[in-house]
């Protein structure tokens, strides 16, 4: 089984990007994906900022692919998503229709994000034939759900990527939550999500997790863990186990942790962090937020 990273859904400065990278790239990780991919206002990483940091991982033997936004809300955003799928070096996610259209003209393979609605084979085949090479499961499709989606995502060659670790993400909105939080206009946001190195979490009245607030992006309040089910996810046909950001250490963490286990073969993977509430519900049928150990 390979593993994935997926791109870091937060804001951070450009110098904290580049020093994560650059211990990721020692990692034994199989696939980075990079890019911004929540708001188009953060632009403390240029384009050739992010081809550089590509460049460096794969000289470290990772292949890397560039993400997309996931809504794209103005014709400059349409414009530099065309500049990511013209780019020749890396493959890229597509995260939102416009991004499939601009790379199927081009006639550039893709992968499609898990913001695509791709929920059966009939969808399955369209978006393959449209250049998907590679599918990031949805988070709400359990093992169940995927029994008669697997054999024919391998009839056709489609690689499967399921997240085995991450906050989930539940919805995107052309509000800015975070700006709003602030009580501040989201175009006058004054880039607050960059003070918070995961998102804001949001609580009931009672004191539970309900959700946890990115910019524009809502995502789920506990972190999703399937770490220790890795071989289930492997045995029901899922190709790369992907990792999806949190704060740095953790992250880098959870990298090493797991590549060990898969490269020894280790049932059990050897992480503990006791400050994130976990879930995994999804994959077991459940309640999302329910967890099994």
């Amino acid at each position: 089984m390979k593993t994935s990273l997926a791109a870091v859904p937060y804001f951070w400065t450009k110098q904290a990007y580049q020093d994560f990278y650059l211990q990721v790239a020692d990692t034994d990780i199989d696939t980075v994906y990079l890019g911004e991919t929540v708001c188009s206002k953060r632009r403390s990483m240029t384009m050739q900022d992010w081809i550089e940091i590509g460049s460096l991982l794969a000289s470290k033997d990772k292949q890397v692919v560039l993400s997309t936004m996931t809504l794209l809300e103005a014709e400059s955003e349409l414009n530099y998503l065309k500049k990511i799928v013209q780019q020749g070096d890396f493959l890229v996610e597509a995260n939102d229709m416009s991004a499939i259209q601009v790379a199927n003209q081009a006639s550039r393979p893709f992968v499609a994000g898990n913001a695509i609605n791709i929920y059966n084979n009939q969808s399955l085949g369209l978006f393959n034939r449209l250049g998907m090479t590679r599918w990031n499961i949805p988070v709400e499709l359990g093992q169940e759900d995927l029994k008669p989606v697997i054999p024919q995502a391998k009839a056709l060659g489609v690689e499967l990527e399921y997240q085995v670790y991450g906050r989930m993400p539940l919805a995107y909105s052309a509000r800015c939550f975070t700006a709003r939080h602030h009580d501040l206009p989201k175009d006058r946001c004054q880039f607050k999500c960059k003070d918070d190195v995961e998102g804001i979490p949001v609580r009931t009245r009672e004191g539970d997790s309900f959700a946890q607030i990115n910019g524009i992006q809502t995502q789920s309040g506990k972190v999703s863990n399937l770490l220790n089910h890795w071989q289930k996810l492997h045995a029901a046909g899922i190709d790369y186990a992907r990792i999806v950001p949190v704060a740095p250490d953790t992250t880098l963490q959870v990298i090493q942790s797991l590549t060990h286990a898969i490269a020894c073969n280790q049932p059990q993977v050897d992480f503990t962090d006791d400050t994130r509430e976990y879930c995994n519900g999804y994959w077991f049928q459940m309640a999302g937020l329910e967890m099994i150990a």
